[in-house]
């Protein structure tokens, strides 16, 4: 036996060597992929699960002023319509001053707002043509829990930029040349190891998947040379992950890992700016130029237009919530539709204009207009039950980050001609 045993030591150390590799190897293939959020996270845009939807668990304030429930406010510097960021103990905001042309990121302690860094991606060459809801950071920042990944324009451009989390750039990628027409405001979306980004514009742009340690190219398409403004959203339909991008005419489907395309139709229109959302078997897509269209498409590659309506959801993005489908026009009409038919179940006017989207919590609508007053009604078939109404602000684009029971909202307020910025943080006393 002991001499048995001798002669099982070299393979015993072979075998125990190489399960130490391979242990040591699988932390390493699964930290390129790696991504370390919570429930209680705003990591990109429309949140955790890239839909407009918070963990149900929140209990965010249903009524607030500039002095009831504000936990803190800060002033920011420049302007930005891109939404709030919030990742484990920090804030981020992309914001750009157009006065001394720098294109920045903002990091803000989540407890109390204090700035704890600024970090210039951009210095000069800044576009100046865009449409008055646009904005020179109107991209929502992508946070994995150790990098984030930013979009800009810039030299005529689309870059994409990924920074550790005490702002040092780790690299930055040219995705394509960009045309201005009205603007560009396309968010990143974290996939496994890579974050894919779009450019659509007039010079023809590209959808592409970069490496997130890295930013080398992935996977890349070129796209029609036409204006289009929608960022590219990963959903779970017809039983597999499909990266929908919508606009330029076409409705198409990525294999999100791969790049290669699944599904192309005709529909949409040309400009679109919403992101799409799926109740498991369609897609429902909107836009507004040429035409305005509301319609939902069968996810399964069938090319099939199961409805479509003359309805201007343009800017804010749509919701799903149990089996049903909620939006809000532009000009500020909330609908509840049966999302199999299209049928209208209920809708009311809540009265302004819309480019923020709504935010869902629990059974619970958040949606604010563009001069800051917030609705809140009831995600439900019955009918349209209203649950407050805040004012806070002269004007809102961004859309706010509600996660950990806190709401995290851009708003301007204006002094006379002077337009300053404020990052609020609401929450009630026992949050």
């Amino acid at each position: 036996m002991p001499c048995l045993k001798r002669s099982l030591l070299p393979l015993l150390l072979v075998v125990f060597l190489g399960g130490v590799a391979a242990w040591m190897a699988v932390p390493a293939a699964r930290g390129a992929d790696a991504v370390d959020v919570s429930d209680q996270d705003w990591p990109w845009w429309r949140g955790l699960n890239r839909d407009g939807t918070s963990a149900a668990n929140q209990h965010p304030p249903t009524a607030w002023s500039e002095t009831t429930n504000v936990v803190w406010k800060v002033a920011v510097p420049g302007r930005g319509h891109a939404s709030p960021t919030v990742v484990g103990d920090f804030v981020y905001l992309p914001t750009a001053d157009t006065e001394k042309e720098t294109q920045s990121v903002l990091c803000f302690h989540r407890g109390n707002g204090q700035l704890a860094w600024k970090t210039d991606v951009h210095v000069g060459q800044l576009e100046q043509k865009s449409n008055k809801k646009a904005s020179q950071a109107s991209s929502t920042i992508a946070c994995d829990g150790s990098r984030l990944y930013v979009n800009f324009v810039n030299t005529k451009a689309v870059y994409t930029t990924a920074l550790d989390l005490s702002g040092r750039q780790v690299w930055q990628a040219r995705i394509s040349g960009y045309v201005t027409h009205q603007g560009y405001g396309s968010s990143p979306a974290i996939h496994e190891g890579l974050v894919i980004v779009s450019a659509d514009n007039k010079g023809g742009g590209a959808i592409a998947a970069l490496q997130r340690e890295t930013g080398e190219i992935a996977w890349k398409h070129e796209r029609p040379q036409k204006p289009n403004y929608p960022s590219p959203i990963i959903l779970r339909a017809a039983g597999r992950e499909q990266l929908i991008f919508t606009g330029c005419d076409l409705v198409s489907s990525f294999d999100p890992t791969s790049g290669k395309k699944l599904w192309e139709i005709e529909g949409a229109t040309t400009e679109c700016v919403t992101s799409t959302v799926s109740d498991g078997q369609r897609i429902f897509t909107s836009g507004g130029y040429p035409k305005n269209h509301l319609a939902a498409v069968e996810a399964d590659g069938s090319g099939r237009i199961a409805w479509e309506l003359p309805i201007r959801v343009y800017v804010p993005s749509l919701l799903m919530y149990d089996g049903y489908l909620y939006g809000v026009t532009d000009a500020g009409v909330a609908t509840c539709w049966d999302p199999a038919t299209g049928k209208t179940l209920w809708k009311s006017r809540l009265g302004g204009g819309f480019t923020s989207s709504p935010v869902l919590v629990g059974n619970r609508i958040y949606v604010t207009n563009e001069t800051g007053t917030c609705f809140i009604y009831e995600a439900t078939p019955d009918a349209f039950k209203p649950v407050g109404e805040n004012r806070l602000g002269d004007q809102v684009y961004a859309t706010p980050a509600i996660c950990g029971g806190k709401i995290f909202t851009r708003v301007a307020k204006f002094d006379g001609d002077q337009r300053q910025e404020f990052l609020y943080c609401l929450g009630t006393p026992a949050e």
